[in-house]
């Protein structure tokens, strides 16, 4: 008998590992071509992995949690036919270096760091101290733990986000990020200095204190998107100065103009009129002209954004939240928009989107209006530097100015709020920026066509 090697799948460009959520086929399992015998997590899409042959499941290289690198075997396959090249890169595989998945599985040996040189006679460094750990990290998480000098004992206190409390690559780089910016400690500390210390800890892993829980309370363990959800929106508060901007913009001539429309674009292309892509549209021509509102900071280099990509995030059915991106929003016609906002949306909420399309974002849009609010202050989806949000459009009474004096009309009006990282973004820019977005609303052009 043959045997097929089924490998991590390259799920995108910017993808080098994937966590196995489930194994859908177990050991001894018959399989058929395009049968699906695992599903695959990166960041918050799920993907199930078809089986490209027919066969019997032989064995499962990894367990459920276990984050694996791209290109690396997960699983053996037992195939009809001759056992040629396939047998004999995994006999090699056995000879040479089969035994690393196994040893990716057991209990990791790291050598502490030696705080104290000491010399020897013979001119000899001693043998460094090991300590042992049940804990499972992925060869990557090991390999940039390497690279930053981060101890096991560190690595012991990271929390993590991922099954088990498995440490995520993101988790690690979270907390290198975190270690550099953060002043060594003074020897002695005062206890509010200790409790601001690890405040940041707490709130990501959970509460530092017990919680009293009484006789008549649910306690519900957050699934893994809302603890990826509650960590980016912990790192982002810790990362970026947040700064809320209003303003309140004339959504009348918009109104009218889609209640024309959205009957012809559904007969004509079967496609929803929302108002999402007229907001997509708006933005990206105010990204073009204030370009500094679509960067990224990075130390303290500041990285311009040749492409606007801007996210929109959507609610799922299950009360989470994702955001997939529209890349190169502003080369898209309005008609283009739309069809690309429908669609993403429709695929977000049947958890059908591909890593790449949540990822790549230079700018965020959240809309609080969908839901009721009249207006919200976003939290910064990092590293981008701006979020802008949308209330309720509600009718109300408001003072036009007219040649013949001023007076008193019913219009659609709507509150943005542009939440912007004061490292970069001064209030000026901010402020020109959530203008130029209100000027481009307000000025929509009714004349057009979809």
């Amino acid at each position: 008998m043959a045997t097929f090697e089924l490998k991590m799948p390259k799920l995108g460009e910017s993808i080098t590992e994937a966590t196995i959520t489930k194994w859908l086929k177990n050991t001894g399992d018959t399989i058929e071509l395009d049968d699906p015998v695992v599903e695959l997590s990166t960041d918050k899409v799920d993907s199930e992995i078809p089986s490209p042959v027919e066969g019997v499941l032989k064995e499962q290289l990894f367990n459920e949690g276990d984050t694996v690198e791209v290109d690396t075997v997960i699983a053996i396959i037992e195939v009809e036919g001759e056992d040629e090249e396939n047998t004999a890169s995994q006999e090699e595989k056995d000879h040479d270096s089969g035994k690393e998945d196994a040893e990716d599985r057991k209990p990791v040996k790291e050598s502490k760091p030696d705080t104290e040189a000491k010399s020897s006679d013979e001119g000899k460094d001693p043998e460094p101290e090991q300590t042992e750990s049940t804990r499972f990290y992925s060869p990557l998480v090991r390999s940039i733990a390497k690279e930053e000098n981060v101890s096991m004992d560190e690595l012991e206190q990271i929390p993590g986000s991922g099954k088990n409390n498995r440490l995520t690559k993101e988790d690690l780089l979270v907390w290198l990020k975190e270690r550099k910016e953060k002043p060594a400690p003074a020897k002695e500390a005062t206890g509010a200095a200790v409790s601001e210390k690890t405040s940041g800890k707490a709130a990501s892993s959970g509460s530092s204190f017990k919680i009293p829980v009484g006789d008549k309370d649910e306690v519900i363990e957050m699934d893994r998107m809302r603890k990826l959800i509650a960590d980016h929106m912990v790192h982002s508060r810790n990362t970026s100065v947040h700064i809320t901007l209003f303003r309140e913009v004339d959504m009348t001539n918009i109104v009218k103009w889609r209640n024309k429309h959205k009957a012809i674009l559904q007969e004509r292309e079967q496609e929803k009129l929302t108002f999402t892509p007229i907001f997509m549209e708006a933005i990206s021509k105010a990204l073009r002209d204030y370009p500094m509102m679509n960067v990224s900071l990075d130390g303290q280099k500041i990285i311009k954004r040749k492409n606007i990509n801007v996210g929109m995030a959507a609610a799922l059915p299950d009360g989470n939240l994702i955001v997939p991106v529209i890349k190169n929003a502003g080369d898209k016609n309005l008609l283009g928009l739309a069809k690309e906002v429908n669609d993403l949306a429709a695929r977000a909420r049947e958890n059908k989107l591909k890593p790449d399309e949540i990822q790549g974002g230079t700018f965020t849009f959240t809309n609080f209006g969908t839901f009721g609010a009249t207006m919200g202050t976003p939290i910064i989806n990092q590293p981008q530097v701006g979020i802008l949000g949308v209330g309720l459009i509600q009718k109300k009474p408001v003072v036009l100015e007219t040649p013949e004096g001023d007076s008193i009309a019913i219009r659609h009006r709507m509150d943005l709020s542009l939440a912007c990282d004061h490292r970069i973004v001064d209030g000026a820019l901010g402020g020109m920026f959530l203008q130029r977005v209100a000027e481009y609303l307000e000025n929509f052009d009714v004349k057009q066509t979809i």
